[in-house]
């Protein structure tokens, strides 16, 4: 599920390039999945929402694995628990799904309490499933190209290091959790190579693209109002966005292995991520 989502797209072609048989589930069927366009191994779509039971009996039929990933919302908790009863219904027997860190009863972070029930659900009904944890996505610090063309990235973390990973490493270890059963069954943190604050990165992004970017730090109370009268976010996701941000500070985030530890390589840089993307904050073309 999410075969159009940033990590589930990328489990696609990770999957692809294995040869693996899979089956890409989207609610909307009739448009291209990115990327696959001229792949050697065609890609079966279907038809699939979570809001729409019958689609998934369907869609999950004859399949033997799940890998769930869902937009965070405030739903989530109700549209996963209800994907993993049709799916043990429909006799699939692995479901990787990805979660969140610090999924506790008790989380600072809402969405991470979901996870944490969801989760739950999972070992309830006694499916064979791989957890994966990933702390915060690469692909995320392209929402900052609005205010990186205003000089500034906003934040209310200070000095915080935050554990980054690209989407295509979740990919690949979600990949790694479908084909080889020996990584099936395991509950895993995943971080990028490095921990690096805002700061850091409103620096990096400022010599990448030949302009000084300056780190402003608000107050969470400022930062929610600004994502929410300025970027339009819904104030549910505002409210995460903080969340996420001062977890970092009351709980230090250190990069681990584990990336390493599974694929046998290291996982893909920040410095490598932001030069290839470089256009996107307005510098010459990618690196």
């Amino acid at each position: 599920m999410g075969a159009t989502g940033a990590t589930g797209n990328a489990l696609l072609h990770s999957l692809l390039a294995l040869g693996a048989p899979v089956r890409a589930l989207t609610r909307t069927p009739d448009r291209p999945i990115p990327g696959t366009a001229g792949t050697r191994q065609p890609v079966d779509v279907r038809y699939a929402d979570a809001n729409d039971p019958h689609s998934l009996h369907t869609a999950f039929k004859g399949a033997d694995q799940l890998f769930l990933a869902m937009a965070n919302s405030p739903e989530q908790v109700v549209l996963e628990t209800r994907v993993i009863d049709i799916a043990a219904h429909a006799g699939i027997e692995h479901v990787v799904k990805i979660s969140a860190p610090a999924a506790e009863p008790d989380s600072p972070v809402a969405i991470s309490r979901g996870h944490h029930a969801v989760e739950e659900h999972l070992r309830a009904r006694g499916l064979t499933h791989t957890i994966l944890r990933p702390y915060a996505f690469m692909q995320n610090l392209l929402r900052l190209a609005p205010t990186v063309a205003q000089g500034v990235v906003l934040g209310t973390a200070g000095d915080s290091p935050f554990n980054h990973i690209d989407c295509r490493d979740i990919g690949d270890v979600a990949a790694a959790a479908l084909t080889r059963p020996h990584v099936a069954g395991g509950t895993y943190s995943l971080t990028g190579p490095e921990a690096v604050s805002h700061p850091e990165i409103a620096s990096r992004i400022g010599a990448l693209i030949g302009h000084r970017i300056r780190y402003v730090n608000l107050t969470p109370e400022e930062l929610r109002d600004n994502l929410v009268h300025h970027a339009h976010m819904p104030t549910w996701l505002a409210h995460h966005v903080t969340e996420i941000q001062q977890l970092a500070v009351t709980r230090p985030e250190t990069p681990d292995s584990t990336v390493t530890d599974i694929l046998g390589r290291p996982p893909r840089t920040l410095d490598a991520f932001l030069r290839e993307h470089r256009a996107v904050f307005g510098g010459q073309g990618a690196g």
